[in-house]
């Protein structure tokens, strides 16, 4: 899918979990604004794993915050969700257990998103991605 940086939205958030439900409320304001509000919840799911384990499981320096960008995809018709933080250290899903109350955050990504992965950035750390289109459907990466 194309990318469009022109368009992007980019914000920075403490690893404060009450981060994550204003990341949600701007991801909303942001897809109602590009005419993608259909894909307001799946999106918000999304945001709020990637967001959340970021807070959680990145080993960053005190201070360091966690930037969002969402991006227009698939000629306006998708979005794509980066969470960009200062650790290295990839993410992975966890084996499953059925009595965990936790651990299912990348296999709901997985479901939800066309496509997620993560890679480099510009910088100290790592970017994890997903995107999810009005179509539905696409190629699963992790």
């Amino acid at each position: 899918m194309e990318r469009n940086a022109v368009n992007a939205v980019v914000r920075r958030w403490s690893r404060h979990p009450a981060c994550v439900a204003r990341a949600r409320t701007e991801l909303r304001t942001t897809l109602e604004s590009w005419g993608l509000a259909p894909l307001t919840d799946a999106a918000s799911v999304v945001l709020s794993e990637l967001l959340t384990n970021a807070g959680r499981h990145a080993v960053v320096p005190p201070g360091r915050e966690i930037e969002t960008r969402f991006l227009p995809v698939a000629h306006g018709r998708g979005i794509r969700i980066e969470v960009h933080d200062a650790s290295s250290v990839p993410p992975r899903p966890l084996d499953q257990d059925p009595e965990a109350s936790g651990g299912r955050g990348l296999f709901l990504v997985d479901a939800l998103a066309d496509t997620w992965g993560f890679g480099e950035r510009t910088g100290p750390g790592k970017v994890v991605w997903a995107e999810l289109g009005q179509d539905g459907g696409g190629s699963r990466a992790g």
